[in-house]
């Protein structure tokens, strides 16, 4: 080979040898292209796949303090929209650029549902919140109207009380004798053979006058009531109970004195006794006597 044709050969190589490094280093730097590309569009499908998971918990949380159904419905329909949309999104391949861009584009459209979803669930929650401290105070007004009904009808009913007090008739001025056969006060037990009661009915012009029937039970110390007979009877407090003496009397609204008398025919008890007084379904005075 000549020195010409060496220099040409030379040349040749030279450019070859060039043209290979050159190559190389655009293979390598499209190589590092590439692979940057497809760690960003990695990075880029799983933020967008972070964002999704963000989406479903924010669904998730809004769901529990839903109480309308329509809206609960609609909320649950597009829920599941973004769980099938996330479930794409994880198989999909990172170098799936048209789809990723697709699916971000996706998120785009549910973000903005959810914030329109967003604005119902706390305009619903402001009214019933509204709504619940309009029922609280409703309530208080209520409890304070039916405070002021059950005071009134206390005080009705204290009223009625006193009204149905000062309108009983009231005995006083009991006395009890002993008499003998001879309707002469003893005080020999033994010799006693009839009792005698002097009452006093007071004054009281609030009573309807009329005809009235007063009933005296004579209690023994053993608790029983003297009578003379078991149909002896008459009502009180939604029950009969026993009587000794019944007197008929004509009342004025004035003092009326009256004596009743209980002859013995049984065998007396020593101790004390209660003359209990009733007129008009009232108790009207109770005394106690003793016999020794």
């Amino acid at each position: 080979m000549n020195k010409k044709s060496f220099i040409i050969v030379s040349v040749i190589a030279a450019v070859l040898a060039i043209g290979a490094v050159l190559l190389f280093l655009q293979n390598r730097q499209q190589k590092n292209e590439m692979q940057e590309m497809v760690e960003q569009l990695t990075f880029e499908r799983e933020q967008t796949v972070d964002e999704y998971e963000e989406m479903l918990l924010m669904y998730d949380g809004y769901g529990q303090n839903i109480q309308n159904d329509s809206l609960a419905e609609l909320l649950s329909h597009e829920q599941q929209r973004v769980q099938d949309l996330l479930e794409e999104l994880r198989i999909t391949k990172a170098t799936n650029a048209r789809r990723i861009a697709q699916l971000k584009q996706e998120l785009a459209t549910v973000r903005a549902v959810m914030v329109e979803y967003v604005r119902q669930v706390d305009s619903l929650s402001a009214t019933n919140k509204r709504l619940e401290t309009e029922n609280k105070q409703v309530r208080k007004q209520y409890e304070q109207v039916h405070e002021k009904a059950t005071q009134l009808e206390e005080e009705k009913t204290q009223l009625t009380e006193v009204v149905n007090r000062a309108a009983m008739m009231e005995v006083t001025n009991f006395r009890f004798t002993a008499l003998n056969n001879r309707d002469r006060k003893t005080t020999d037990f033994n010799k006693t053979q009839k009792l005698q009661f002097d009452y006093t009915i007071l004054k009281n012009i609030t009573v309807a006058p009329g005809n009235k029937t007063v009933y005296i039970r004579i209690v023994r110390p053993d608790g029983e009531v003297m009578t003379k007979s078991e149909r002896n009877t008459f009502a009180y407090e939604n029950q009969q109970i026993a009587y000794s003496i019944r007197q008929h009397i004509e009342y004025a609204g004035e003092e009326l004195s009256d004596t009743q008398y209980w002859p013995v025919e049984e065998i007396l008890q020593k101790g004390t006794y209660n003359a209990d007084f009733f007129i008009d379904g009232n108790l009207v005075g109770t005394f106690s006597f003793r016999l020794n």
